[in-house]
């Protein structure tokens, strides 16, 4: 369907702050009545399981590696 273009460490850090995004979402702490914002943490949390950004692939950029070249 769509080539991968996130890699591993990129990944990894849209899972860590997806879940703080919703933490502070479901949490209200602070409680500065911005808290709704937090449920923007759900992008970044659907782009790092299926492995692809539509905004990367705008831009053309890529974060996974390049494939290994033989010879």
């Amino acid at each position: 369907m769509f080539s991968t273009n996130i890699g591993t460490i990129d990944r990894a850090l849209r899972i860590v702050g997806g879940i703080a995004l919703l933490l502070f979402a479901v949490t209200g702490v602070p409680a500065t009545g911005f808290n709704w914002i937090g449920w923007i943490g759900v992008v970044p949390l659907v782009t790092a399981a299926i492995g692809w950004c539509p905004a990367y692939t705008m831009v053309g950029l890529s974060t996974c590696p390049m494939p290994k070249r033989e010879g």
